[in-house]
């Protein structure tokens, strides 16, 4: 007994090795894998950590081609991630009262240490979201990576879309200044546009869902301190929450789906693996292991083997921190050059005039100039609507990857992008030349001013072109192709004429030089 008391270490001695030996325990209990230089560990080091394990262990090659995604949804992440930064960074200084809020972003303007800088980058952040949210649909769209099974993470993308637009119009109250009064008097106002209609028909005393719509938005009649606050409250806490939620869903769909869409392998083709082993793989089989047992069916990852796949790590997360470094490296620079702007406090006795929404709703300001409700509501709505049936009336076989790369895919986007912009000009030049309706009927009834508007003729025209086109080709993709392009280049244009072209009282106006000097 005397001897074993003797030969144990002391407790002092075990405490020092235990000490010395705590940092390579602490990694040990974090990383429970080795350095990972080998396909077996890299796969580990996806498959153990709780951020990394959005990505499956191993990639198809393709997915990493800048072609198959131009980096436009990795973009639109690493834009919200710089957004959830700045702002928090922001939210020390700033205070959602109207009595206040404008004289804090003043203080964040020109006090507070790099608070331009900051609020800069906040800015062109929200911009470059809006770009390449839409950049991505336009990019999945056109190469049919919405097709089955992706039909519901399409539906997730366009939430994304609405989310990310919500959260740049409520934002843009917050400075408190008169271009964001008027911006967002404009905006209630179209939500308040469904009374145009109720007006019409004089049912207002007693339905107005207009009316409901724009309190439940501001709070008020007004834009006052129950929009600040409601505005805020948004902006800050409920709708980054659910956009975060929609991006983990849509994040994990993407992996469900069995990754992002592309076309199928040559099949039987020796592939070498990283580890310099050449090998060909057997067919995959018929049934597919579950988490629980041996299921029936087929999940996306049956019949695919490991083909052409190289490891997550490192291979993936080098090119998304390149894309993640060229959205910062954008932002950067333009946050360098150009201030985000700042203009008089909001006055609601000295009206803007021209009083603009935001750049990616003045297009639907252009329609709303002919009718509130249609160009506020009802197109948008036939939009969403529109986009949401795509992958459901769009049946046709396609396994989606590859942008269009037959000569008559390329003339039919060409043809449809010419067929657009050539009917979206010659409407805008009549209307800006000759009036509509209202200028030569003046006593015409309201109901067909909202039935009948260059909005709605727009809408027929791009319909009926793609019935014609889906007829021609006998094929439903070439009709949502036609469709999509000419939605596509209608709202660039639009969106181009009324930032450029559009002065006071909405006139059209060559240049700024033209305005009338008040």
């Amino acid at each position: 007994m005397v001897a074993s008391i003797e030969n144990t270490p002391s407790a002092l001695k075990t405490f020092a090795e235990n000490l010395k030996r705590a940092p390579i325990r602490l990694r040990e209990s974090v990383f429970r894998h080795d350095w990972p230089d080998t396909d077996r560990t890299r796969s580990q080091a996806v498959f153990a950590n709780f951020f990394l394990h959005l990505h499956s262990t191993r990639i198809h090659e393709r997915t990493l081609r800048f072609w198959s995604t131009c980096g436009m949804g990795v973009g639109a992440l690493a834009n919200f991630v710089l957004l959830t930064v700045t702002g928090i960074l922001l939210m020390v200084y700033y205070k959602p009262s109207t009595d206040l809020a404008y004289q804090s972003i003043k203080d964040i303007t020109f006090i507070v240490p790099t608070g331009q800088f900051i609020r800069n980058i906040h800015r062109w952040s929200a911009h470059m979201m809006v770009v390449f949210v839409l950049l991505h649909m336009v990019r999945v769209f056109y190469t049919s990576a919405y097709k089955s099974p992706r039909e519901f993470n399409w539906l997730v993308g366009m939430a994304l879309l609405v989310l990310t637009l919500g959260l740049s119009f409520t934002g843009y109250l917050l400075p408190w200044d008169q271009l964001a009064y008027w911006a967002i008097t404009i905006g209630s106002n179209i939500a308040q546009s469904p009374r145009e209609v109720t007006d019409a028909i004089g049912v207002t005393r007693f339905f107005d869902p207009g009316g409901l719509q724009k309190r439940i938005l501001l709070g008020a009649d007004t834009v006052g301190q129950e929009a600040v606050t409601r505005f805020y409250l948004l902006h800050v806490m409920v709708l980054p929450l659910f956009m975060i939620g929609l991006i983990g869903v849509h994040f994990w769909r993407v992996r469900k789906d069995g990754g992002l869409a592309r076309p199928a392998d040559e099949p039987g083709t020796p592939v070498r693996l990283l580890t310099g082993q050449t090998v060909s793989f057997a067919p995959a089989p018929e049934k597919t292991y579950g988490l629980m047992a041996l299921v029936r069916g087929k999940t996306p990852q049956v019949d695919r083997g490991p083909e052409h796949t190289i490891t997550a790590w490192p291979n993936a997360f080098y090119a998304e921190m390149a894309v993640l470094m060229a959205t910062c490296t954008i932002c950067l620079v333009l946050a360098l050059i150009a201030d985000a702007p700042l203009k008089e406090i909001a006055n609601p006795g000295v009206p803007e005039n021209p009083a603009k929404a935001p750049w990616y709703f003045l297009g639907l300001q252009e329609l709303v100039s002919y009718s509130a409700f249609m160009g506020g509501i009802g197109i948008p709505t036939l939009v969403l609507l529109g986009l949401g049936l795509i992958p459901f009336l769009d049946s046709e076989a396609d396994t989606g990857g590859l942008w269009p790369t037959s000569l008559t895919h390329r003339l039919l986007i060409a043809g449809s992008a010419f067929f657009s912009a050539f009917v979206v000009i010659a409407l805008l030049a009549f209307t800006i030349r000759f009036g509509w309706l209202r200028s030569w009927f003046p006593h015409i009834p309201q109901l067909i001013i909202i039935v009948l508007n260059p909005g709605t003729l727009l809408v027929a025209l791009f319909a009926e072109f793609s019935l014609c086109i889906m007829n021609r080709y006998n094929s439903t993709r070439a009709g949502a192709v036609a469709l999509f392009t000419c939605f596509i280049v209608a709202f660039v244009i639009l969106t181009y004429v009324a930032t450029v072209h559009r002065g006071p009282n909405w006139s059209f106006y060559w240049s700024r030089s033209q305005w009338p000097i008040h």
